[in-house]
């Protein structure tokens, strides 16, 4: 399906929008912080980081920010980028929500100014509106091929399929191990917090509760390896967005065990520690593999092509229309390999035309039944 003029310039908007308020928001950090190296060892979750005020945003927000602004150019470069749109407004709506009910709990008095805790919820709004809009300007602003020379929505190949579907199915499923141990070991008055915020948890104004953000995440990425398995059209956008968070967790991580020489005694950790050190290489590998693997240009989409939308244009596989027809299709062009029409036949095959060998003397044979383009 092709996305339509005003759909793609909705799209733009829609993604200009939500790429702003995440870049002013980390700008936000940046000046409040001080030091841009902070703000990272923030985001990492280094023990020893101490900003001189508490940042608002989380590494999620550098990822939205990125995915945003790709989602953009994909939006005014492509007809072809529902998908991505779709993709884009669904993950955004899932990591913002939340903060419809944490911005304004009571729990984060005290932690955040009353000033900057309602633009932060206007901003949220704007942002869960602004990601709903887009899903729906996706799925709403699509159209029909009008003819055979337009692009078509590509598909993940065979080998990007299998790949993304191994590396996010496992990385998923890692991930809800994970989040199984935490309901088992948390007790049972913190578990809640963890998953949809509370006073036990530190979290920032946009983000997400770590609960909630790592089951959404795994959600996300066993649903890719389903449909990658099967070249589903979404999975390419999807799958790119869901590696660049699992690129962007493990790197952190693993930034965050040679932090705290994890790696120097890896030997003497426990057996916990060391399986949350393996996780974050898990997590780099399986998303800069599956970045590599899912960027790469995939095959079109030819099903809505092969079942006869070409338009007035020259028809593909077979498929009959006004123009010149290809494959030995008939139509009411100029026809070839022998096909009767209302052309000039070839090959001393009997048609409306000039008859072909027949003399003065012999009779027109007789016309042709009509095309089966009729």
């Amino acid at each position: 399906m092709i996305l339509t003029r005003g759909a793609r310039i909705t799209g733009a908007v829609l993604c200009a929008v939500l790429a702003a308020v995440a870049a002013a928001w980390i700008v936000r950090d940046l000046r409040a912080v001080g030091d841009p190296a902070e703000l990272l060892r923030y985001w990492a979750g280094y023990s020893d980081a101490r900003p001189e005020r508490l940042p608002a945003t989380t590494q999620t927000d550098a990822v939205l920010l990125v995915v945003s602004v790709l989602a953009l150019v994909a939006a005014l470069r492509s007809s072809i980028a529902a998908s991505t749109l779709v993709a884009t407004g669904v993950v955004t709506l899932v990591l913002r929500l939340p903060g419809v009910w944490t911005v304004g709990a009571s729990w984060m008095d005290g932690r955040f100014g009353d000033e900057l805790r309602t633009r932060a919820l206007v901003a949220t709004f704007a942002v869960v509106a602004a990601g709903l809009a887009l899903v729906i300007t996706g799925a709403a602003g699509r159209r029909q091929p009008e003819d055979s020379y337009e692009r078509l929505p590509t598909r993940p190949g065979q080998a990007a399929g299998v790949t993304a579907f191994l590396l996010l199915g496992v990385s998923g499923a890692v991930l809800l191990a994970w989040e199984v141990r935490q309901f088992f070991t948390l007790p049972d008055a913190f578990y809640p917090d963890w998953f949809v915020g509370g006073r036990a948890i530190p979290l920032g104004l946009t983000g997400a509760p770590p609960g909630w953000a790592s089951v959404a995440l795994a959600a996300v990425c066993l649903l890719v390896a389903w449909t990658a398995l099967f070249r589903a059209v979404h999975a390419r956008p999807l799958g790119m967005i869901a590696a660049a968070f699992l690129l962007v967790s493990g790197a952190f991580g693993i930034a965050r065990a040679f932090h705290h020489r994890m790696l120097d005694g890896f030997g003497d950790l426990g057996v916990e520690y060391q399986l949350v050190v393996l996780t974050s290489f898990l997590l780099t590998f399986a998303g800069t593999v599956v970045l590599l693997v899912l960027a790469r240009r995939g095959f079109e989409e030819t099903g809505d092509r092969n079942q006869g939308h070409g338009g007035y244009g020259y028809p593909q596989t077979a498929a009959p229309g006004y123009g010149y027809p290809s494959g030995g299709t008939p139509g009411y062009g100029y026809p070839q390999t022998d096909t009767p029409g209302y052309g000039y036949p070839s090959g001393g095959t009997p048609g409306y035309g000039y008859p072909q060998g027949g003399g003065h003397g012999a009779s027109p044979p007789p016309p042709s039944s009509p095309p089966p383009s009729w």
